[in-house]
């Protein structure tokens, strides 16, 4: 038993299980790839003001989530709560922006960390797969993100979520339902802290999850009845695409999410399987994200889909992904000869793609063929001194048992024709 255990809130991906993790990264990943999508990765710590900048100062993953800390060397970092300013940055500072062509659209996959009460579903390191389309102020880019989620997921076999929709307005528009929203909050009986948020910004305060909160908001100002014209027209050209994709949705008045940097476009995926932390994923529109760390106006969209969530929302549905079988064949020589040239046949199976494994140590062969047996492996490998010496193997399939000699030169072919 080892002295040291995994810290609190936080996990191991193990095999088999781990193999789950794994598809569904794939999953998400296969239509961004497939739309133009490049992959980025960015470090796991930045400079914490990048965050504070761009999540919100006012936001509880900036105030009270945050891993912060002081280096050595003085600088202020934090471990990334999220991974779209990263990635904003990382394509500022290398001017993808201005190769001329935008949108630039990037996706993304990494552990992420949060100081927050674990529970199923949230934990302090959580991985996610993340999509942006940087530069560009199109109501098909919106549309095409929450389509490529939506695809993702149904892809995995899920089908019990569901899209949540809204519009946050612009800087044109959001002023006025600001001051009416900041109105209603202080008529209420909230506490200090929400007070404070309320004047810092009052949205959030919708996405109070508490039920003393939310049974005072009847009533509550809603933005869909201050957006402006500009705004009407971009948020119902986005329902209208997704609609036309054959897409459903669910328009929520109340949505707003919990970071500072959206506008108009703001959505959420949610599975009813998962009890509290219901949310699997969501993004939306971040039109001045890049002005607020330094860059140019680059409008921009994206998400982030919980490949944690995800995992546990396929299992609220009993979902059984098609996993590939980690080992394929599995050899088991008998004697050193036998080692050295079944050895040599493993290396062969994996170079033309068929996964290979071999007994290693000095195992008998009845330990030898648990360990085939315990691998998974569709067919095993047989070989001694008496079948060296006749030029073949034991080719043993171990679903139904039956075993034949095959010709050592034809093995490896036969292999293949069985595999397929």
């Amino acid at each position: 038993m080892s002295t040291f255990k995994a810290p609190k809130g936080t996990y191991d991906l193990i095999p088999p299980e781990s193999a789950k993790y794994l598809a569904v990264r794939e999953a998400i990943a296969a239509p961004l790839r497939n739309s133009g999508y490049g992959y980025i990765e960015t470090p796991g710590f930045e400079n914490v003001e990048l965050f504070a900048r761009g999540v919100g100062e006012s936001t509880d993953i900036v105030t009270k989530e945050m891993y912060a800390f002081e280096t050595k060397g003085g600088d202020q970092l934090a471990l990334r709560p999220e991974g779209t300013a990263s990635v904003l940055r990382a394509a500022l500072e290398a001017n993808l922006h201005k190769a001329g062509n935008l949108p630039v659209k990037l996706w993304y996959s990494g552990s992420y960390y949060r100081y927050e009460r674990p529970q199923k579903g949230r934990y302090r390191h959580f991985s996610q797969v993340g999509a942006e389309a940087i530069g560009a102020e199109d109501p098909a880019l919106d549309a095409e993100l929450i389509i490529l989620a939506d695809q993702a997921y149904r892809s995995l076999g899920l089908r019990d979520f569901r899209i949540l929709l809204n519009s946050l307005g612009d800087q044109e528009c959001r002023p006025v339902y600001r001051a009416a929203l900041q109105d209603f909050l202080r008529g209420l009986d909230l506490d200090e802290d929400t007070l404070r948020r309320a004047e810092i910004n009052p949205l959030r305060v919708l996405d109070d999850k508490r039920d003393a909160v939310q049974k005072q908001l009847v009533g509550v100002p809603l933005l869909r009845d201050y957006l402006c014209d500009a705004c009407k027209a971009y948020h119902e050209e986005v329902r209208e695409l997704i609609t036309e994709a054959g897409v459903a949705f669910e328009d929520d008045p109340k949505l707003v999410r919990g970071l500072d940097y959206y506008t108009r476009t703001t959505f959420e995926f949610v599975h009813d399987g998962l009890g509290s932390q219901s949310a699997v994923g969501g993004g939306g529109r971040y039109d001045g994200l890049s002005e607020m760390i330094g860059g140019p106006a680059l409008p921009s969209v994206g998400w982030a889909l919980g490949v944690d969530r995800t995992v546990l929302a396929l299992e609220a549905e009993g979902v059984s992904l098609e996993l590939p079988a980690a080992t394929s064949v599995f050899a088991v020589p008998l004697g050193e000869e036998a080692r050295r040239v079944l050895f040599a046949k493993m290396t062969e199976l994996r170079k033309l793609g068929i996964a290979a494994d071999f007994s290693y140590g000095s195992k008998g062969l009845k330990g030898a063929m648990k360990n085939a047996n315990r691998s998974g492996a569709r067919y095993a490998i047989v070989a001694g001194e008496r079948d060296l010496a006749e030029g073949v193997v034991q080719l043993k399939d171990m679903e139904s048992g039956e075993q034949v000699a095959v010709g050592m030169n034809e093995i490896v072919a036969e292999l293949e024709t069985r595999l397929g």
